[in-house]
């Protein structure tokens, strides 16, 4: 092989300088396949092959290391094809060259921070057992030996961090030594200034201030990149002297610190000192007392310094005084998210962040840009700042365990936690391999093909284990991106994080005296009820409890919201322990404010609904998806019965089934219906489809039984009438029918009319007849067919020759009134067609006479005498009273028999169709029309309301004024507005009687 095809092989992309240095006289001695074996281990070999070139010219003893080969010499290769500025300070100080051989045999792990702290000290000439150490030399030389010491020390991290079987979960061990390091620097550093003013200063003075040196950023939270600012804040104290001279001294000793870090000098500065986060930040004095600052965060601080000084950690300096700071601002940061505006605050700052990236650079920020290491650090904080107000284990500093720690809590579901953590760790291994290799302060993935290569092969993920190029790096970061992003997304902008910030630490922690004060204030009526069912809720240490306690001081808040809040909370403890442990739950409740309001409201609103809760809890997912709560269409569900009669063709099993598919569909309309997702011309239909499915498939049930072992001799329809034909029900509405049938050619008449009456029997049985086992809650469908030819007089099924010889030689004007909302509802479609046929000339040709003039007036009347309950109030009273559903129905179907004939549009079983029809017509007067169908349209509404709210059918407008407002809330009324809907029916319910009182029955012509 040649020597080119080889350096491709092994991964060189320089050829022709990597052959020159290949050349190289300090490589004269060095087997060839030892070379090239430690070269294929380099992240970037053409790099490795020039440092090592340069480092043996002035340490010719690591060639030795080569030579051997083995591990010992991966780890030099390791590091040379990671770091040049790294090889640089070896070759700078050859005389650290034995931190390679050192590094080869340690087990990853961590280094003691208070080893760290005494070697840098140690470096300068001061004790470390000293409370205020200060150095024995000064100057240019201790800034060169503080720094060199500190790189041998990252240099051996650096070799322990590349030889790490997984970067990634070293990561941390590596942030938190890095913090350590940089802690300890500026310890030596401060011994140095110490050391430094007792030229310029009394030395009584320099030895009275105490000067603490508070970490901020990644350095206060143990999670330090290899080259970042350290961003500090300095904190004095001086008994004995003048504050202003305690300044002046304090000031010089930060000044001093940075000057021994960062001044230029024979051996580079190591990183910035950053002191811009202090009060004020660069405006401000580079030091303050205790005091000072406490003044400062009280009075001025914006939301953005408090969440600063969640990472603020002591790192230096006198241990006492940093302690009583870090105490002290500790209250500050954990109420700071009950400021106004403070989750919004937060959301605006990380917006601007982004804004502010220069566009050349958005599509390589690791850390700034979308989806990238801020909008985990921002989402994390925030949650730690809303929540940790009163969950203490959320008080943590360092990005990985505040994510272990909020999902721990429930606070962020456990898959996405463990992919914003991975997520997390992939970057900042990343942005630690990218500044490895100069030692510079960046951000930025590389652009270049061999750069991204060796970025690949350095970080070794999952997918990099494997195909460490530069395209599965690329795959891998943008994947990350979208991943990151979208998590981001949903929790930093989770619309809880507010409501959740604005309740006190009082009311979150919800303790028994504070929250049965509160309780009773917020309206429920048994505060002591109410706080067993919050303590059943909460109590223990298990997830779900985490959860709850979360939640449910909102939650709270939101029940209160509703007409009834101890049934609320009554109704989500039994939800909650119906649902146990499932995972999706508590999650939707926390991460989805429309699916916790959603859930809150109807617990507290509506008895129907909640009791179908209870016995279909998993139907509580929908609450989070608009999608899931459209209504399902008649030909969905008849497909989904279809498939269900054919795996289990067992009649009983069967209408199982298909009831439960009924009740499921009920529960679906009525939770749209109470979130405002449907209009109220929208909920009969989709009721009444739910109704046809289910006696489709009873229908479909029964036929199978009876036909079962002998000849299926005639074919029945189901015709829907009155509300149900009209497809105007509500919930809980009966289904008034008419049955018909049709002899199949053949067969007997009488044995046809046997079986179509078996045939209905077994239908009326299956559906309202008790399932076993039972289906809870469910609303059983009643079936009257009382309007058939003859009424309860009359055979229960009749076959179309005898509906047309009936209604050819004794229809009554009434049973044409009837027929005006007959629509097929299951059954033949030829058969249902024909019977069509045959009824419209009765409902739409009829030439009504004065007679049947006379006829439905007087029907009408006696209906009001007769069917009115006694004792009622008619002006209360939504079907059967003043201006109630009968009035305008019975004037609408009257002009409907008299006019339909020459006006096709009034040939509708809809009466909202029939009524625009009226007014198009001109048939009544637009205002009459109009109060008319308000009217209709409110007491239908109430009527629903009434069996939502109590669970039970009721035409009466309640007097209760809890009653009342429950159904004010359902009909669209605001908190405490029952009594306007009182008003507002009375008032339009007179004016439909008077209306139906001059068009029906003449009065006042």
């Amino acid at each position: 092989m040649s020597l080119n095809r080889e350096l491709i092989s092994r991964g060189f992309t320089d050829l022709d300088k990597s052959t020159r240095f290949l050349a190289a006289a300090e490589l004269a001695d060095i087997p060839e396949d030892r070379l090239f074996n430690g070269l294929t281990v380099a992240a970037n070999p053409d790099l490795a092959l020039q440092s090592l070139v340069r480092l043996l010219a002035v340490q010719p003893e690591l060639a030795d290391l080569v030579r051997l080969g083995g591990s010992g010499a991966e780890s030099l290769f390791r590091l040379l094809g990671a770091s040049e500025a790294l090889a640089e300070f070896l070759m700078r100080h050859p005389e650290h060259s034995d931190v390679v051989r050192v590094g080869t045999s340690a087990e990853p792990g961590r280094v003691d921070a208070a080893v760290l702290r005494q070697s840098l000290l140690r470096s300068v000439g001061a004790d470390a057992g000293d409370a205020n150490p200060v150095a024995a030399v000064s100057g240019e030389d201790a800034y060169r030996a503080l720094r060199t010491v500190y790189r041998r020390h990252l240099t051996e991290l650096a070799i322990r961090d590349l030889g790490a079987a997984s970067p990634t979960d070293f990561l941390p061990t590596v942030g938190q030594e890095l913090s350590d390091l940089a802690a300890a620097a500026l310890e030596a550093a401060l011994a140095v200034s110490r050391a430094e003013l007792a030229t310029t200063f009394p030395t009584a003075h320099v030895a009275a201030v105490k000067l603490s040196v508070i970490g901020m950023g990644k350095c206060g939270a143990g999670e330090l990149n290899y080259i970042s600012d350290v961003d500090v804040i300095y904190v004095i104290d001086a008994e004995g002297l003048e504050e202003e001279t305690a300044v002046r001294v304090g000031t010089a000793l930060a000044a001093g610190i940075s000057r021994a870090v960062t001044s230029a000098g024979r051996e580079p500065g190591l990183w910035e000192v950053d002191a811009n986060l202090r009060p004020e930040g660069k405006d401000g004095p580079l030091v303050r007392t205790l005091d000072s600052h406490l003044t400062y965060y009280a009075r001025w601080a914006r939301t953005w310094e408090f969440q600063a000084l969640l990472k603020a950690r002591p790192i230096a300096g006198d241990p006492a005084l940093g302690e009583r700071y870090a105490q002290a601002v500790s209250d500050l940061v954990w109420t700071s998210s009950e400021r106004d505006g403070f989750v919004e605050s937060v959301q605006a700052m990380r917006r601007r962040v982004t804004d502010n990236i220069p566009s050349h650079e958005v599509n390589r920020q690791l850390k700034l840009g979308a989806g990238g290491l801020r909008d985990v650090e921002f989402t994390v904080q925030l949650l730690q700042l809303v929540h940790g107000k009163v969950d203490e284990t959320l008080r943590t500093r360092a990005t990985t365990t505040a994510i272990a720690a909020l999902s721990s809590a429930g606070y962020i579901g456990r898959r996405d936690a463990q992919q914003f953590d991975q997520a997390y760790r992939f970057l900042r291994v990343l942005e630690h391999r990218i500044q490895l290799v100069q030692m510079r302060r960046t951000h930025l993935m590389p652009d270049d093909e061999a750069s991204l290569k060796a970025l690949a092969k350095s970080s070794a993920s999952s997918l990099l284990e494997t195909r460490p190029t530069a395209a599965a790096l690329t795959e891998e970061w943008q994947q990350t991106k979208r991943l990151v992003r979208r998590l981001h997304e949903a929790i930093f902008y989770r619309p809880l994080l507010n409501a959740a910030a604005n309740l006190s630490a009082d009311e979150v922690r919800l303790t028994p005296e504070a929250a049965s004060a509160r309780l009773a204030a917020l309206g429920y009526l048994d505060p002591r009820g109410a706080l067993r069912h919050i303590e059943a809720l909460t109590t223990g240490i298990s997830r779900r409890s985490a959860l709850q306690r979360q939640l449910l001081p909102v939650l709270l808040d939101w029940l209160a919201d509703g007409v009834d809040p101890d049934a609320g909370l009554l109704g989500f403890r039994r939800l909650s322990e119906a649902l146990g442990e499932t995972h999706w739950y508590l999650g939707m409740l926390r991460d989805s404010k429309a699916a916790a309001e959603r859930l809150c409201h109807i617990l507290s609103s509506s008895r129907f609904i909640t009791d179908l809760l209870e016995v279909s809890p998993e139907s509580t997912k929908w609450l989070g998806s608009d999608k899931e709560l459209r209504p399902v269409a008649f030909e969905t569900q008849w497909q989904e019965i279809q498939s269900k009669m054919s795996r289990h063709p067992a009649p009983k099993e069967a209408m199982r089934l298909i009831r439960l598919i009924r009740r499921r569909e009920i529960l679906r309309i009525a939770i749209a219906d109470s979130s405002g997702l449907l209009k109220q011309e929208d909920v009969g239909p989709a009721l009444a489809d739910a109704d046809r499915a289910a006696v489709l498939g009873a229908l479909n049930v029964a036929e199978a039984e009876v036909y079962a072992g002998e000849q299926a001799l005639t074919d029945v329809v189901v015709i829907a009438m009155g509300r149900q034909g009209g497809r105007e029900i509500t919930y809980g509405s009966d289904a008034d029918v008419m049955y018909v049938h049709r002899p199949r050619d053949g067969a007997d008449p009488a044995a046809a009319q046997k079986q179509a009456e078996q045939i209905v029997g077994r239908l009326r049985q299956f559906l309202q007849q008790p399932c076993s086992p039972p289906i809870m809650a469910e609303r059983v469908l009643e079936i009257d067919a009382d309007l058939r030819p003859e009424g309860k007089q009359g055979p229960i099924v009749r076959s179309l020759e005898s509906f047309r010889e009936y209604y050819r030689r004794w229809s009554l004007v009434w049973e044409s009134q009837a027929l005006l909302r007959a629509s097929p509802m299951a059954g033949n479609d030829r058969l249902a067609s024909d019977f069509l046929q045959l009824i419209d000339p009765l409902r739409y040709e009829r030439d009504v006479t004065e007679g049947d003039l006379r006829e439905i007036r007087r029907l009408k009347a006696r209906m009001e005498s007769e069917r009115l309950p006694r004792g009622a109030d008619p002006s209360r009273q939504v079907k059967l009273g003043r201006g109630g559903l009968s009035d305008v129905e019975w004037l609408i179907q009257l002009l409907q028999l008299q006019h339909a004939h020459g006006s096709p549009s009034l040939r509708t079983t809809s009466t909202l169709e029939a009524m625009d029809a009226v007014e198009e017509q001109g048939l009544l007067p637009a205002g009459d029309v109009d109060t008319l169908r308000s009217s209709w349209r409110l007491a239908s509404r109430v009527r629903a309301a009434n069996t939502v709210w109590g669970g039970r059918q009721s035409d009466l407008l309640p007097s209760s004024r809890r009653d009342l407002e429950a159904v004010a809330r359902w009909c669209g009324y605001g908190p405490g507005q029952g009594t306007e809907l009182e008003e507002d029916y009375l008032r339009l319910t007179r004016r439909s009687r008077a209306i139906f009182e001059r068009s029906f029955y003449g009065y006042g012509d």
